[in-house]
């Protein structure tokens, strides 16, 4: 028989298992971003930076006490390492050996990559590492023509391939570029690298993704993961028949459930708190699946030409009251110390704006601190009727 949950319900499932808004934490500030990045699994790096960087951002929303700097030091003590998840990510090392399906599908040339594979190239990059030590594209000069629609270099290209093929790993970085180096001199000699079987993979991918997001259907496990749907398929039906999942519906949706997550719906949900998130924050970086949990109609239209945009450049989604209510396109002047708002776009279903306005003054003054600013300027809301009450409770707002 399967289970059954509200929409409401559904949504604290969720917000819970993705730690949102965060719960009073114990223990060294460090400590808490090393169990957000390995309860969520990944976080996803980008590098747009109109505001903090997404990494950071994501970080940050778990973890108030977060700094920067805690993710270089939690790389350089590798408890940490960049690979890809459905993008370019931090993830925990503790995961390391499951990443290398992926490398070493890439390396049989079973998977593609984006890059045409060029032997030469690989090779010459490769010996120079070997030889010179950790190297970043930059020190390596241009040669060949650049082909891509990045027009990037062909060094730059071999790094790559040499990257996600698990011969190179990224130490670290330099004002944001990759540095290079060859994977036995970055692993830890403890790290295990056994390669999981087929159906271990589809598990650890089942589970974590359960863990951390509650609830998921098997083409949210599988995002963007090519060729393994049909064994996350298989394996949810397995584990389903042996009781290690539960079958929840939701609004006519099957989804999957840890039978453990059920045991948060018991736990509050801090709904008076709000939070301004990124784009690429792990709760709402599936669209379709936000769209249907929480009827949050979400696109980034940074991508989008300026003249077809509704919302704006760099619109961050607003969480409050266990519902995703706005969001708000922001850009920080970097030189003045000003946060510009460009855009607030309330939802429609948003009728009162008292509470809401109140939770996010409120947050307002943690994210100008967060993101270096002292000054907030609010330029246009939807609807227009609702600015004059913003205004007046921000008009004091300066740091």
């Amino acid at each position: 028989m399967k289970e059954s949950l509200s929409l409401q319900q559904a949504r604290k499932l969720v917000l819970l298992s993705q730690r949102l808004p965060p719960r009073k934490q114990s223990g060294r500030a460090i400590e808490a971003t090393l169990s957000a990045i390995e309860h969520l699994g990944y976080i996803q790096i980008d590098t747009i930076s109109v505001v903090q960087r997404a990494h950071h951002h994501t970080l940050w929303n778990r973890n108030p006490r977060y700094q920067a700097s805690q993710l270089d030091q939690l790389l350089a003590d590798k408890q940490i390492f960049e690979y890809w998840s459905h993008a370019a990510a931090y993830r925990p090392l503790r995961d390391y050996r499951f990443s290398l399906p992926r490398k070493q599908a890439l390396a049989r040339g079973d998977q593609s990559h984006w890059y045409k594979r060029d032997e030469q190239m690989l090779k010459w990059v490769l010996k120079r590492i070997t030889t010179e030590g950790p190297l970043m594209a930059k020190d390596f000069e241009h040669t060949g023509k650049r082909i891509d629609p990045w027009k990037t270099k062909p060094a730059k290209r071999a790094l790559e391939y040499l990257f996600m093929q698990g011969d190179l790993m990224v130490p670290y970085r330099i004002n944001f570029h990759k540095v290079y180096d060859l994977t036995e001199r970055v692993l830890p000699e403890s790290t295990n690298t056994t390669l999981p079987t087929p159906e271990e993979y589809a598990r650890f991918l089942i589970t974590q993704y359960l863990r951390a997001n509650g609830l998921g259907q098997s083409a949210e496990i599988a995002y963007l993961l090519k060729g393994i749907k049909p064994l996350v398929d298989k394996t949810l039906e397995d584990m389903v028949s042996t009781g290690k999942l539960l079958q929840i519906r939701v609004a006519g949706r099957l989804y999957y459930a840890l039978p453990a997550s059920l045991e948060l719906l018991s736990k509050p949900l801090a709904r008076s708190k709000l939070k301004i998130l990124s784009p690429f924050d792990n709760l709402v970086i599936q669209r379709k699946r936000i769209k249907a949990l929480f009827g949050f109609d979400y696109l980034i239209e940074c991508y989008v030409p300026e003249a077809k945009r509704r919302y704006g450049y760099f619109s961050l989604p607003i969480l409050w009251d266990g519902k995703l209510v706005a969001r708000m396109d922001c850009r920080t002047e970097r030189t003045e110390s000003l946060l510009h708002i460009h855009h607030l776009a309330l939802e429609p279903t948003v009728l009162k704006t008292d509470g809401l306005f109140f939770a996010l003054r409120k947050e307002l003054e943690s994210f100008l601190l967060f993101n270096h600013c002292n000054q907030l300027q609010l330029h246009r809301t939807s609807p227009a009727k609702v600015k004059p009450d913003l205004q007046s409770l921000i008009n004091d707002l300066t740091i």
